[in-house]
């Protein structure tokens, strides 16, 4: 396992993005244990993607217009809706001053949604991971879940620290009722940037 391919993972997952934008929501608005299972939840979402690079059925969505454009829309509307709960402090973003009350499950799940419905997940895949397989490598689909297996490892490691850090402000935050309205409107009106930057990718 190359350095190479360890620092460019590691700027891929520490760069801003709706997993990170989710955790960092999770983690001021339900606490640090909750953030784990959003950190958690997005690090799952990556299997599909890493299942079809591995297969080969990215390369299909590549080339199939109609099957990106698809994903792409409902990965569109999934972030609008986001920013609607996140608005309405409903969802896995409701403010839970009893972090222990509810089920993680949602949390997860949500998580889990938010990258099976980014498109440009299963391509990055199929485009990252071939770079670092030797061209005569032995096992070259056991290379690529091996180095599937490092990249979520990192991403898990990298989402909670993003999660603690902000779940150690959590406090003071939700006590105060004018930051939590202006942080509720940043984070809503991230998840509409993010829509809209999906919206407008291109294959």
């Amino acid at each position: 396992m190359s350095i190479a391919f360890l620092l460019t993972s590691l700027i891929v997952v520490a760069s801003p993005g709706t997993g990170v934008l989710y955790t960092l929501a999770v983690a001021l608005t339900r606490g640090g244990r909750a953030s784990l299972a959003a950190a958690l939840g997005c690090t799952l979402g990556i299997i599909p993607a890493m299942g079809a690079a591995i297969f080969g059925l990215a390369a299909i969505m590549h080339t199939s217009a109609m099957a990106f454009a698809a994903l792409k829309y409902c990965g569109v509307l999934y972030l609008l809706y986001m920013a609607w709960q996140a608005l309405r402090e409903r969802g896995a973003l409701a403010v839970d001053t009893h972090t222990e009350a509810r089920s993680h499950g949602r949390i997860i799940l949500t998580g889990f949604l938010i990258n099976i419905l980014n498109p440009k997940l299963s391509i990055f895949f199929l485009a990252f991971l071939p770079q670092f397989i030797a061209a005569d490598a032995a096992h070259p689909l056991a290379e690529m879940l091996a180095l599937s297996c490092v990249f979520m490892a990192m991403t898990f490691v990298v989402f909670v620290m993003y999660g603690i850090s902000a779940a150690r402000v959590r406090t003071s935050v939700v006590t105060r009722p004018k930051v939590m309205a202006w942080m509720r409107r940043a984070f809503a009106g991230g998840f509409v940037l993010l829509g809209a930057r999906l919206a407008l990718t291109q294959r």
